[in-house]
């Protein structure tokens, strides 16, 4: 993925990776950059018009996908090794990549213009993350998760709109349906048995939240990854 500046994220592994099983390992390449770090006279240039557009577009966050995907992935692995200008060609190659293609999604829908926070600001919107991604299945009020930030439930409820763009209970749901679509893509478990894993309190409110994040029902949902599979199976 391609993050853009002063976009909120964090990451997280999957449950089975905080287990006491050793045979779980996770590599992970990041590459941080700023957006002039190849000097403003190259942006300037006509030949790199797409660049600052691919800036804009990053602002919202982008999800590679397809070819693009698998393209980026081998030049970040080569930019483990390289060394010199070599490096420097890598980063060109992968803007080139990143700044064409069309195989992407956006993490952020619509343009949404976010709160620049300070260091004291992100360690503690980091802080809520993780325990909301740690316990996104029980309960989580907001005295519980006010408590954690040190703030009161209103400086807390102002500060985490300020910051994402969204109320926390939103950003409660959405992490819960992230977890229900991957399970659905697993197809090992019942819907019904989804909705309650995923920290949802009965089924047609899972429903509900379901439809609204992701405009699909959870069998909607299911048969268009998997129909989408098949596709990109008979292709290759």
């Amino acid at each position: 993925m391609f993050v853009g500046e002063n976009l909120p994220h964090t990451w997280r592994s999957n449950e089975e990776y905080f287990f006491n099983d050793h045979s779980l390992n996770i590599e992970v390449i990041v590459i941080q950059f700023l957006p002039d770090c190849l000097g403003e006279d190259l942006l300037k240039l006509p030949e790199a018009y797409l660049i600052p557009k691919l800036y804009e577009k990053a602002k919202s966050g982008m999800v590679l996908t397809g070819k693009a995907n698998a393209k980026l992935a081998e030049l970040m692995h080569r930019a483990l090794t390289a060394s010199n200008l070599d490096k420097i060609i890598i980063l060109l190659s992968i803007l080139k990549i990143l700044a064409e293609t069309d195989e992407y999604e956006s993490i952020v829908n619509g343009r949404a213009v976010f709160y620049q926070s300070n260091e004291t600001d992100s360690l503690r919107l980091n802080t809520v993350c993780s325990y909301t991604l740690s316990n996104y299945k029980k309960e989580i009020t907001l005295e519980e998760i006010s408590a954690i930030s040190n703030l009161s439930v209103t400086s807390f409820c102002r500060y985490f709109k300020l910051m994402t763009n969204k109320t926390y209970y939103d950003f409660l749901i959405e992490i819960r349906i992230s977890h229900a679509c991957r399970a659905l893509i697993e197809d090992k478990t019942p819907t019904e048995v989804i909705c309650f894993d995923c920290g949802f309190n009965n089924v047609s409110n899972f429903y509900r939240h379901f439809k609204k994040v992701t405009g699909l029902t959870p069998l909607e949902y299911k048969r268009q990854y998997l129909n989408k599979s098949k596709s990109l199976l008979v292709r290759a």
